[in-house]
């Protein structure tokens, strides 16, 4: 009798294999969406102290602070103003120099002296990006 050996793989093989490759995928996607947030939390805080860095940057070489963060692009500060972490430029929030009553003059601009996410959401150490 002659016995014929067949090459390639049973159903249960499959079966078994495919399984294992979904487990893996369900335990990686957890870590991908953890990770894209950390990066996206870390280019908020670069983001933010870059701001903050060419805020008071400009505000030694000139006397005054930014009226915009706008100003801050137009003079040459900054090449452009960059997304927030809502993928959005125009959310950032300025927060304005508040002069005292003896401090003020007439015609007097307060400009920009800090700036602030404008996401109301929360990062993942339990903070909400916009007290950063």
């Amino acid at each position: 009798m002659i016995q014929s050996k067949q090459n390639g793989f049973t159903l249960i093989e499959l079966i078994i294999v495919f399984a294992m490759i979904g487990i893996l995928v369900g335990l990686a996607l957890p870590q991908f969406k953890t990770s894209m947030t950390k990066a996206r939390e870390s280019a908020l805080k670069e983001n933010l102290f870059r701001f903050r860095q060419l805020i008071q940057q400009y505000y030694t070489d000139k006397g005054k602070y930014p009226l915009t963060l706008q100003a801050l692009v137009d003079e040459n500060y900054l090449y452009k103003i960059p997304p927030d972490i809502t993928g959005k430029v125009d959310t950032w929030v300025e927060v304005r120099e508040q002069p005292t009553m003896e401090d003020i003059e007439p015609g007097m601009t307060v400009g920009v002296v800090d700036v602030h996410s404008g996401s109301a959401e929360k990062a993942l150490d339990g903070t909400l990006y916009n007290t950063w």
